[in-house]
């Protein structure tokens, strides 16, 4: 690990005049920070520790919505009663993140700005050639093992996948995150790679994340989150699944709203499966038609088109789960 400089910042304008700075790196739980430096992927000079910083841990839940610290721990939000009644895909997506003890740790506002687990991008010293942290330099998993890597909005220039839980819920639910002054709906704070993958965030270096903000709705209230994966803890997604779901009086959707996880560079919104559905009865027929819509511009790698088959029965289960409840 490169050596750098400790500064704890007095208040938040500060510590935004102090991540402006190059090679400055910003400090909250310092799960994803820390492993980036243990690998080398991330080198900062200096590290600017926000933990203490007062007023960015708070989570408050009225009429209008839901607002989260961006300080706010992992595991604190899972297990707010408030959470999970009003947005229960947000307590599930954080629930099986990670592990006991990094969720103890890791904050909101951190989860939501996690890099890519990508094996080639955090092993800089056996893959020198990464888009990611060399533009410019290639893209070795184009040629190589990619069973966990994504089959949309990649590029000729990266195929990683997103890896977080969180955001998928929050793409899901019209979450808007606040940079400050500035809000990024959440949906286009994660950025696909196009011809600039190591621009992952739509956020200046000068910005911080202040809180996460979802609009109350029948449809958060009657929300999941699905995932699957290789083992039952401390596991990336397969394929994960956010769904949130309101009924007209005539037992038709009103309103369908769906996201995957685990399939695209980022955060996937399936408006196609919205579409199609939404004003139809749910008809075990109606749901399997639509779902294979979520694969809809689909870039399969040889490794990785198990997910082709996959993601469909996942946005299915999560729907057939919100209408009739958990499968036996």
């Amino acid at each position: 690990m490169k050596a750098f400089s400790y500064q704890r910042a007095a208040s938040l304008a500060a510590a935004r005049q102090q991540a402006a700075t190059t090679g400055a790196a910003i400090l909250a739980g310092g799960t994803t920070l820390l492993d980036l430096a243990k690998c080398q992927v991330a080198r900062p000079e200096q590290v600017i520790d926000i933990t203490r910083l007062p007023g960015l841990d708070e989570i408050t839940l009225d009429a209008q919505g839901l607002r989260i610290g961006a300080l706010a721990r992992m595991a604190r939000v899972a297990e707010d009663s408030g959470v999970r009644a009003a947005f229960p895909a947000v307590a599930q997506a954080l629930s099986l993140s990670a592990s006991a003890q990094i969720r103890n740790m890791a904050t909101i506002g951190g989860n939501l700005l996690q890099r890519t687990r990508c094996a080639y991008f955090r092993d800089p010293a056996s893959f020198p050639a990464c888009n990611r942290r060399a533009p410019g330099s290639g893209c070795t998993a184009m040629n190589g093992v990619t069973a966990n890597h994504a089959l949309l909005g990649t590029s000729e220039s990266c195929i990683a996948t997103y890896p977080g839980d969180l955001a998928v819920a929050l793409v899901a639910l019209d979450g808007t995150i606040h940079l400050g002054e500035r809000q990024v709906a959440a949906p286009e704070f994660f950025l696909p790679p196009g011809d600039t993958p190591e621009r992952e965030f739509a956020i200046a270096p000068d910005e911080i994340i202040t809180a996460v903000t979802l609009p109350t709705s029948r449809a958060a209230r009657r929300s999941v989150y699905l995932k699957l994966r290789d083992r039952a803890s401390y596991e990336f997604a397969t394929v994960s699944v956010a769904a949130a779901l309101e009924l007209d009086a005539e037992c038709r959707i009103a309103v369908l709203r769906v996201a995957l996880g685990g399939v695209a560079t980022i955060p996937w919104r399936a408006r196609a499966v919205e579409a199609a559905l939404t004003g139809r009865e749910p008809t075990p027929e109606a749901l399997r038609e639509a779902s294979l819509l979520a694969m809809q511009g689909a870039t399969p790698r040889p490794d990785n088109r198990h997910k082709l088959e996959l993601a469909p029965r996942m946005v299915v289960r999560a729907i057939e789960t919100l209408l009739w409840g958990e499968p036996a």
